[in-house]
């Protein structure tokens, strides 16, 4: 079995440290079907735009909602449209030997890291959490793997260990609502041992930045992959007062998409790229068609956006 080298480790983990994109799974009017040629172009545009990290089967690419089938297409999809120019980092997850065989898969499509969703069992103990990332990464040592942290039980204790275990172990994508916490448990878990990704996208990407973080997820990078990179450029330079700035842009967009408990996350997303005729707005249940007043507070948003260039 092949073993990735320390050496690539190393290259990896600092190309973690970017705008992480997280791309939508466009579907045919009605949802039923995946739109595959609307998901190349999507991807495409975002590797053109110069993302260099793509998570096919992020949440705003509506894991949950996938058969396997389509999350194992949405993999091969994604390697064949950034042809080599964007590493492709697969989310995995659900029950444990369904993302082994996920990984497995992600693997021989040609992607060269996973990201392991939280796991969705309604026990979980501190042991378990260590023992499900455990059997995932152990199984594709080839590939580098990325912790989604979303329970603030999961300290920096539990990540040191499944690395000291697992060496293929070398990001975080940290979702926890709390910098305070976040920069405590990086810390604990060793700051330049791991690529940090904030994990709330562009609303928190500044605070966290603040306390060691070194990249972030997006899924307003679907819409407007400028935005994105430039909040990106003001962080990774130290300009607080740019990225703010840049901020506001992203504001309205991300407090939709937050509203509710993150209700209507990829809703507002997909409605978005249906008013730049990139793909339908069609979603999959538990989530929504947007109701007109907030499709038409997009369709402003996305007119700002065009006067003021950012599209």
């Amino acid at each position: 079995m092949p073993v990735a080298t320390p050496d690539a480790l190393v290259r990896l983990r600092s190309r973690l440290q970017t705008v992480v994109a997280i791309p939508v799974t466009p579907f045919h009017p009605g949802g039923a079907e995946v739109d595959w040629t609307a998901h190349t172009a999507l991807i495409r545009r975002l590797v053109d735009h110069g993302i260099d990290v793509v998570t096919p089967n992020g949440n705003t690419g509506e894991f949950y909602a996938l058969s396997v089938g389509e999350t194992r297409r949405a993999v091969e999809s994604a390697v064949e449209a950034v042809d080599g120019r964007a590493e492709v980092m697969a989310g995995v997850g659900l029950d444990a030997a369904g993302a082994v065989a996920a990984a497995r898969h992600a693997s021989a499509a040609g992607c060269g890291s996973l990201m392991v969703h939280q796991p969705v069992h309604p026990y979980r103990s501190a042991e378990g959490w260590v023992a499900y990332h455990r059997q995932v990464a152990e199984a594709v040592p080839e590939l580098g793997v990325v912790l989604y942290v979303r329970d603030p039980r999961i300290g920096g204790e539990q990540i040191a260990a499944l690395a000291d275990a697992c060496p293929n172990v070398i990001g975080v994508k940290y979702a926890v609502p709390d910098p305070v916490r976040f920069a405590s448990v990086a810390r604990d878990a060793g700051i330049d041992r791991f690529a940090w990704i904030a994990g709330l996208a562009e609303l928190s990407a500044p605070g966290y930045w603040a306390v060691g973080a070194t990249g972030f997820t997006s899924g307003l990078v679907n819409v407007v992959p400028r935005l994105s990179l430039a909040l990106l450029e003001a962080l990774r330079g130290g300009d607080f007062e740019k990225a703010m700035t840049v901020w506001e842009q992203a504001r309205t967009f991300e407090e939709l998409r937050a509203a509710d408990s993150s209700a209507d996350n990829v809703s507002v997303v997909k409605e978005a790229l249906a008013r730049l005729g990139l793909a339908d707005s069609a979603v999959r249940p538990p989530s929504r068609t947007l109701p007109a007043p907030l499709r038409e507070q997009i369709q402003s948003l996305v007119d700002r956006w065009r006067t003021e260039g950012w599209l």
